[in-house]
């Protein structure tokens, strides 16, 4: 019964192909020469033989069966296609030929080389013919391209329908992720005068923690040590820094020091923080429907979180009127909350967190929402990347309260920059300004053991 049962499995998996009409290949005494195709010519004939393809397969059935399987069963029906169409490919060729077919059933097409390279960053896709990718913080030109506009197109649409979104005329541009939580933007003509555009930030499948931001110089052991005692005393972070500076990452490593007892609710557009806690819930907003219904805005999902019991809140990043509600939360008990912002300094960033303030539209005086903003937040963490693609932690910065109309802060670390390498590197220490934070008597009445040194060794003035 079981010998059986194992010949009906095998015989399942052997059916995944199904030809529907077979594949008419002319006979030929002489073996042709192998021969070499240029761009172009590849790219026409892997959209002819990913046609026959998909006429072939049995897609029902072909997410259980072992990618090993697959591969071997679409090699030997490309062979019969290549050989139909009279061309003998040389045997790189071939094999990069049905690499990229399997892609394109299965993955993501050309991107999916891209993806597997832990060295790239940042997949930029600026049209179909032309794709940058980003290592080590640095932008460089990919040889990928895709066949046309279609064909990126059918892409972007594979990507966004896996999380219930979609992309259209009506809708020309949209915010998804994907599996592994890499955030992804797309957005197409009307609005992208040369085509559709592409941009997705890859997760590392490692998440980077705060000891390896220390071995890559981002901070140092005397910063992660506050940082942890920081989140440990549960106050408020304010994460703030420019595109692609690392703020997502930061979140990630700080939110680590949480303790795994303590019920997180984590709210973002898209799904792409990588909470290492068992006690998670994760919310989402949703874009409206093709009759511009059902929108969900993070300011719905912040209002809805201070009622499932939350004893810390998490926003992905606050960009308009829900930063109001995220400051109300950090005032109301919910200590221990962090968010992130888009600014170029930590003053930057509180006068940012106050215009989103304002966009809410009630008529409230500046210093009523100054004063909430220096009694919800407590320190500010600044990032930066800098000209040389490293990303650091340029301050550590701490509100200390209110004068008149002035929300006042002072350092408490910050990035002495002291010049350029003759490679390019940017040169410089991460030091403390020699001031004892407003909060460190807190951190001792919250039992977080701190080290007053890591305040004076090596202290310049700020």
């Amino acid at each position: 019964m079981f010998n059986e049962y194992k010949s009906r499995r095998a015989a399942s998996k052997s059916n995944v192909l199904v030809l529907e009409r077979p594949i008419e290949v002319p006979k030929s005494k002489a073996t042709p020469e192998p021969v070499d195709v240029d761009l172009q010519a590849h790219l026409e004939l892997k959209s002819r033989l990913h046609s026959e393809l998909l006429d072939r397969l049995n897609l029902s059935v072909i997410d259980k069966v072992e990618r090993s399987e697959l591969k071997r069963q679409i090699a030997a029906l490309v062979t019969g296609l290549i050989e139909a169409e009279r061309l003998h490919l040389r045997s790189e060729a071939f094999t990069a030929l049905v690499d990229e077919l399997i892609h394109e059933v299965m993955g993501l097409g050309p991107l999916e080389p891209l993806l597997e390279d832990p060295t790239i960053n940042d997949i930029l896709v600026n049209s179909y013919d032309q794709v940058y990718v980003e290592r080590f913080g640095l932008l460089e030109q990919s040889s990928v391209r895709f066949r046309d506009e279609r064909h990126l197109l059918r892409i972007i649409d594979k990507i966004v329908s896996r999380v219930g979104r979609r992309i259209d005329e009506s809708q020309p541009w949209v915010d998804a992720r994907l599996e592994d939580g890499s955030r992804v933007n797309a957005i197409i003509r009307p609005c992208s005068v040369d085509g559709p555009a592409l941009s997705i930030r890859k997760f590392s499948r490692n998440p980077l923690t705060i000891d390896k931001l220390v071995q890559r110089d981002s901070l140092n052991d005397q910063a992660a040590k506050l940082l942890a005692a920081l989140v440990e005393a549960r106050l408020n972070i304010l994460i703030s820094g420019g595109t692609g500076s690392g703020k997502t990452t930061m979140l990630n490593a700080v939110s680590s020091y949480i303790d795994g007892k303590q019920r997180i609710v984590t709210i973002e557009d898209a799904a792409e923080l990588q909470l290492q806690q068992s006690h998670v819930v994760r919310l989402e907003t949703r874009p409206p429907n093709s009759e511009g219904q059902g929108v969900i805005t993070q300011r719905d999902l912040v209002r809805n979180a201070l009622r499932m019991r939350p004893d810390r809140i998490i926003v992905g990043e606050v960009r308009g009127s829900e930063c109001f509600d995220m400051l109300q939360a950090m005032n109301t008990g919910h200590d221990g909350s962090m968010t992130t912002v888009h600014a170029n300094s930590a003053r930057d960033a509180l006068s940012r967190v106050e215009q989103m303030v304002t966009m809410l539209g009630a008529d409230l005086p500046v210093r009523t929402i100054r004063s909430q903003i220096a009694s919800a937040i407590q320190i500010v963490l600044q990032l930066s990347r800098l000209s040389d693609g490293t990303r650091r932690v340029v301050s550590i910065s701490e509100i200390t309260g209110m004068e008149d109309d002035t929300i006042t802060m002072q350092d408490i670390f910050v990035f002495k920059r002291r010049g350029k390498s003759e490679n390019g590197d940017v040169l410089g220490e991460f030091l403390p300004t020699g001031i004892r934070p407003k909060c460190f008597d807190q951190l001792v009445a919250a039992g977080v053991d701190v080290d007053t040194n890591m305040f004076i060794h090596g202290a310049t003035a700020s």
